[in-house]
């Protein structure tokens, strides 16, 4: 059972995995994008505590994302001094409308390949797997 639902994550993790990686982001790059894109708005300091990063190290990634345009530093509400990092428009909409597509994509492709009797079984265990868990 384990190693079903290890496959079943990793096919539906596919298409998002494959968007990434045509953005070209790497591992450190894709932490600090999930982590501004998570707290839409989070300072440096924050960031590279959240990630367990050097100030330095995240600087330099940010800095990089930067020039990409996939964040953008805004000055501080409470404190100008400081700056907050967040994702820019394109990122916040590929986040809104494509990402929840991509995740829901294989799981509808493959559901299209069931009888509707299967569908049902299916989403009568998975609410009760669910339910669960909670």
């Amino acid at each position: 059972m384990e190693s079903d639902l290890r496959a079943i994550q990793r096919a539906l993790r596919k298409p998002v995995e494959a968007q990434v990686a045509r953005g070209a982001l790497t591992l450190p790059q894709t932490a600090v994008m999930h982590e501004v894109i998570a707290h839409n708005g989070i300072s440096l300091k924050d960031l590279s505590k959240q990630l367990s990063l050097a100030h330095s190290t995240v600087s330099g990634i940010v800095d990089r994302l930067e020039k990409r345009g996939l964040i953008e530093r805004r000055p501080d509400q409470m404190d100008g001094r400081i700056s907050s990092l967040f994702p820019t428009a394109v990122v916040s909409k590929f986040v809104r409308e494509e990402l929840p597509a991509l995740s829901r994509g294989p799981l509808q492709a493959a559901l299209q390949h069931a009888a509707p009797a299967e569908c049902e079984q299916i989403e009568r265990a998975l609410r009760r797997l669910r339910e669960l868990l909670e």
